[in-house]
């Protein structure tokens, strides 16, 4: 830490956003000499937190898992953040600002970062109950309180339907608005008022495929749209419908508005500063106004004539005024007007000169709309310079391409449009060159990054994020950083490490193939044979922990290292996952064979194959759910959830399920989930195979496979895909000469679409091909690896997959067979093992000395209008009778 000078100047910084806070980080990483003191006034009652990540509220309730930075920079005595502590006026001349309380504070320098507000179109009715605006977390709390009531408030009634959300404005913000109502159960339509999506950033052939992205998430969409009113709903006063331009109607429940900012210039306005055209405080390119002891940043500074919406250009300015106030001479390097939409599902992005507006410029184009996808680069008049570029569906290549704008491309072109992993195809051999930006949010090169590794010793990716802070802002970069890392390790002859942990030198695919050609089935047996000491740690003859030594220590492991081990024995047929030393290393899920949740209650999930239930299947689930007041919910994978158990009422629900033919949905494990089906044959007219008992047979068949992350499978019957193959890990498709098999797909934090494997396949062959497509990526896969990056990243890529199933170039088919056949041999139902064996029933009690009695004193709020959990005593008393655990074994009290 800094110790301050005798007299540092005082920095005065209105605003407490994202820029801002980038702006004192700088500030006090450089300022080594302790010249400047710094106050932030924010305006709001919170510490600076990531707007860009807004979203991801609806799903981490606390704001402060978006809080920015080390918190320990506002514990800096050169720094003071005075929070919920608005700055009303500017005295230019005496150098003071004037807070919301009366305050004077003197300042030496002035930064204006107030951002900007949400814009309100002028739009009759945009002022009612149910209106809101999506710019703060402040904004999306109260949008998601009005959801939640408005479905609690018609829960039960004849008027019980969902909500109906409409989002005006089909920009970035507002895509992520429609994603937020979504998430929350909400019916969502986006209101477009140009020809389509996101028109700022895509052209028309991209928002083409982008509305069919959204539309498949369940998102209506209308463009060429205006709204002239939004109506009054008669018996609330609420908004309750938007009236449009040409005469159509929508009825809603509530509204987002999300059609732009304008910066908050109000203070340089009143200050007497000059203004841009289209508001914001006007600066010259190292960020400071005609004031000279006035600067501003972000979104409410003019800069070359406009106002920059993005973060990337804030934090560029946030640099330029801290080098200048310590003596530099730095100008704003222009704006990277890059832009990637984060929701989850939907991969877009453009860069550059994405309109092509640059004279001569040329378009290539790469279209797939049945997988929708959409790719566009612009190229200079020589087909060689790359002007901008355009994804949709698929933006694997922006990481690497968005760099090289204005440099010219190596090779074909069109090969970088191609998808990774094809002949040719994709940009995952680009080499950038050094002066070439690989983190827009921090201005990190790529040769920053290759100096990291080089020059400062870094050998990860974690040594250098944190020595060139690449990648720690958005985390888009992070592929491209960590790969640009690899590849310098490698240059400079530094082994790039594949070791699981300190404990193991092997990766995850060479332990696995030591543990089963050894032949070892225990913990103990495995680390002997094949561990290492960590380095400090003292070296034990047995190569077991001393006594006293951390659970890190030899011979014990560590939460690493563990649950890969007990993977590894699951998958090879090692027994059941609470037996004997397993126990100890499995996952809190996997200890438990249930999914804990945010309040320390348990998740309960029963196999439905297929999606397929009968009548007498949906009561028995429903009079558990009611017996022990259960939250209940019907999944994406076509299952039922239930959830808020407590740990000691697990194995009572379990029985309930067991006794009527259900086993566990292993929800819990990395291992198989669903098989996604649609109805197929059976009953769809334009199905061609069937594709319920496909689903089922393939459930039943891989139910409990360990495998190194979860995995999902679907069959569609026919082309018209309503099962959404092609978004699983391993997908099937009927034809009318039987079935194609597609791989690697995912609908995870960066969706992917399967790639063709084999075509029109009979079903002894499709599910061969499926047994070993699967054995080979839980043998040959990293830890925690995703089938849609094993398959681009395994040796050959997916012609090299397609020659080991197919073709059995290595000559391991029939092993991959045999070990297949043993699993569907050797499996079990992990819940009716344990309600079998009273030493695993110990482990589910509350408390050791009072396993069936829950804390009295535990507070349970309904969900929107579902039960609280019963009591035990409830319980005891229920018509279907209750099922107690006392001791070790299970007791039935009628």
């Amino acid at each position: 830490m800094t110790t301050p000078s005798s007299s540092p100047r005082h920095l005065v910084i209105v605003g407490g956003g994202m820029v801002a806070q980038r702006l004192v980080e700088a500030l006090r990483a450089r300022d080594t000499a302790g010249e400047w003191r710094v106050t932030v006034f924010a305006e709001e009652p919170r510490y600076p937190y990531d707007r860009v990540a807004l979203t991801s509220y609806f799903s981490a309730r606390d704001p402060e898992e978006l809080n920015l930075g080390d918190p320990a920079l506002w514990d800096d005595p050169l720094v003071r953040l005075v929070r919920d502590c608005r700055v009303d006026s500017i005295d230019r001349e005496a150098r003071q600002v004037t807070d919301r309380l009366g305050r004077v504070h003197d300042y030496d320098e002035l930064v204006l970062a107030t951002g900007s507000d949400a814009a309100r179109p002028p739009i009759p009715g945009n002022e009612l109950p149910g209106v809101f605006v999506y710019r703060t977390i402040d904004d999306v709390a109260a949008l998601r309180g009005w959801v939640e009531a408005k479905r609690e408030e018609r829960a039960g009634t004849s008027y019980d339907r969902p909500v109906r959300g409409a989002v005006i404005g089909g920009g970035l913000l507002g895509l992520e608005a429609a994603g937020a109502l979504k998430a929350l159960g909400a019916q969502a339509t986006v209101i477009q008022f140009g020809t389509h999506l996101m028109d700022a950033q895509i052209d028309l052939g991209g928002g083409q495929a982008l509305g069919r992205l959204i539309n498949d998430m369940g998102i209506a969409v209308r463009v060429s749209t205006a709204t002239k009113e939004m109506r009054p709903a008669r018996t609330t006063g609420h908004v309750g419908r938007l009236d449009f331009v040409d005469g159509g109607r929508l009825d809603v429940d509530v509204v987002v508005m999300a059609t732009g900012v304008r910066p908050r210039d109000n203070l340089a306005r009143d200050a007497g500063l000059p203004v841009g055209e289209r508001g914001g405080a006007v600066v010259d390119l190292s960020c400071r106004t005609p004031d000279p002891h006035v600067w501003a940043v972000g979104e409410v500074a003019c800069i070359e004539g406009r106002c920059l919406g993005l973060v990337a250009p804030g934090y560029a300015m946030a640099e330029v005024v801290v080098d200048r106030l310590l003596g530099g001479e730095a100008t704003f390097p222009g704006a990277d007007t890059a832009t990637k939409l984060k929701l989850r599902g939907v991969d877009v992005a453009s860069f550059g000169d994405a309109f092509a507006r640059t004279e001569g410029a040329m378009e290539l184009v790469y279209a797939d709309p049945v997988a929708g996808v959409y790719k566009k680069l612009v190229l200079s008049d020589d087909a060689r310079t790359l002007l901008g570029g355009v994804f949709v569906g698929d933006a694997t290549p922006y990481a690497s391409l968005r760099p090289m704008v204005g440099r010219e491309l190596p090779g074909d072109p069109g090969a970088f449009l191609l998808p990774e992993g094809s002949s040719g195809g994709g940009a995952a051999g680009l080499e950038l060159p050094d002066d070439a930006t690989v983190c827009s949010c921090n201005n990190v090169t790529a040769g920053t990054i290759r100096s990291a590794v080089t020059e400062h010793a870094c050998t990860d990716v974690a040594a250098v994020k944190s020595c060139t802070k690449a990648g720690t802002s958005c985390g888009s970069c992070l592929p491209l950083v960590k790969k640009i890392t690899t590849t310098e390790l490698e240059k400079a002859g530094i082994e790039v490490s594949n070791a699981l942990c300190e404990h193991f030198e092997l990766s995850r695919a060479q332990l696995f193939d030591a543990v089963r050609v050894a032949d070892l089935h225990t913990f103990s047996e495995i680390i002997a044979r094949f561990g290492r000491v960590p380095a400090g740690v003292p070296e034990t003859p047995d190569g077991v922990a001393p006594a006293g030594l951390p659970a890190a220590g030899p011979g014990r492991g560590c939460d690493i290292c563990k649950p890969v081990i007990a993977s590894i024995l699951a998958s090879l047929g090692n027994g059941h996952i609470l037996s004997g030393e397993q126990a100890a290393l499995q996952d809190t899920n996997d200890h438990v064979m249930a999914n804990m949740q945010k309040d320390g209650t348990y998740s309960v999930v029963p196999r439905i194959p297929g999606g397929e239930i009968t009548p007498e299947g949906l009561l028995v689930i429903g009079q558990v759910a009611k017996d022990f007041g259960l939250y209940t919910k019907i999944t994406g994978g076509q299952r039922i959830d239930m959830f808020g158990a407590r740990i000691e009422q697990l194995p009572l629900i379990w029985r309930r399920l067991v006794e009527h033919g259900f086993e566990s949905g292993q929800a819990y494990g990395k291992s198989l989930r669903t098989v996604k089906s649609c109805v197929g044959s059976t009953w769809c007219r334009f199905g061609v195979q069937d594709s319920v008992g496909m689903a089922v047979e393939l459930e039943l068949r891989y139910r409990g496979l360990r495998s190194p992350h979860k995995i999902k499978l679907g069959v569609s019957g026919c082309a018209r895909e309503c099962a959404e193959a092609r978004g699983k890990d391993v997908g099937v498709i009927a034809t009318d000469k039987g079935w194609n098999v597609y791989v690697g797909g995912n609908g995870g934090f960066t969706p992917k679409h399967a790639r063709l494997l084999a075509e029109d396949l009979d079903d002894a062959t499709m599910i061969r091909t499926i047994d070993r497509f699967l054995m080979y990526y839980i043998r040959t896969a990293d830890r925690l690896q995703r089938t849609s990056v094993w398959v681009d990243e395994v040796e050959g890529g997916l012609d090299g997959i397609r020659a080991v199933i197919l073709e059995d170039s290595l000559g391991i088919a029939a092993d991959l067979d045999a070990a297949m056949a043993g699993h569907v041999d050797a499996y079990e139902d992990e819940w009716r093992a344990v309600l079998e064996d009273p030493e695993k029933l110990r482990r589910f009690g509350s408390f050791v000395n009072a396993p069936a009695t829950a804390d009295p004193d535990l507070a349970y709020v309904a969900e929107r209008g579902q039960p609280r959990p019963a009591t035990t005593a409830e319980r005891e008393g229920a018509a279907t009778g209750g099922v107690l655990i006392a001791g070790t074994t299970l007791e039935v009290r009628r």
